[in-house]
C-alpha cells in the first residue's frame, strides 16, 4: 500500500489589528465648549468658500440656519453640514453619502473610521465640484 503525502495545511491570512472604537477615545465637550467648536467649523467652512468666490476658483453658494450649512455647487448638488448638540456629533451629507463625526483628539473625528472632518469634507467637495478644493 502506497503512502499519502502529507499536504501541508494553508498558512492562515494574519488577521488586522482592530481598529479602536472612536466612542472609547472621544472627548466630550460641554455645551459651551461644542457650541464654540461647532460655531468655528461652519465659520471656517463659510470664510473658504467666500474665499474661493473672491478668488474666482469656484462659486459655491452658502445658507446657513442656526447649526445647519448648506453648500450648493454649480452642477446643482450640494453637501449639507449639520451640527447634532444632543449627540456632540457633526453629521456631513454628501452626494456619497452620510457621515456623523465626534470631538476626538482635538479634531472632529468619523465615527466609523476615524477620518477627519476637514479632509473628509475637502474630498466629497473636490469631488462634487470636480477640481481639488481643501478647507
Amino acid at each position: 500500500m502506497g503512502t499519502t503525502p502529507e499536504i501541508p495545511a494553508p498558512i492562515p491570512a494574519p488577521i488586522p489589528a482592530p481598529t479602536p472604537a472612536l466612542a472609547s477615545s472621544t472627548t466630550a465637550l460641554s455645551g459651551a465648549d461644542y457650541a464654540r467648536e461647532t460655531g468655528a467649523l461652519l465659520a471656517r467652512i463659510e470664510a473658504a468658500a467666500d474665499r474661493w468666490l473672491q478668488e474666482d476658483v469656484i462659486d459655491i453658494d452658502t445658507a446657513r440656519t442656526g447649526g445647519l450649512l448648506e453648500l450648493s455647487f454649480p452642477d446643482g448638488s450640494k453637501i449639507i453640514v449639520n451640527t447634532q448638540p444632543p449627540l456632540q456629533e457633526v453629521w456631513l451629507a454628501a452626494r456619497a453619502g452620510g457621515f456623523h463625526y465626534r470631538w476626538s483628539g482635538g479634531a472632529w473625528r468619523d465615527t466609523r473610521d476615524g477620518s477627519e472632518f476637514l479632509a473628509a469634507l475637502s474630498q466629497h467637495a473636490s469631488a462634487q465640484a470636480g477640481r481639488p478644493l481643501r478647507f
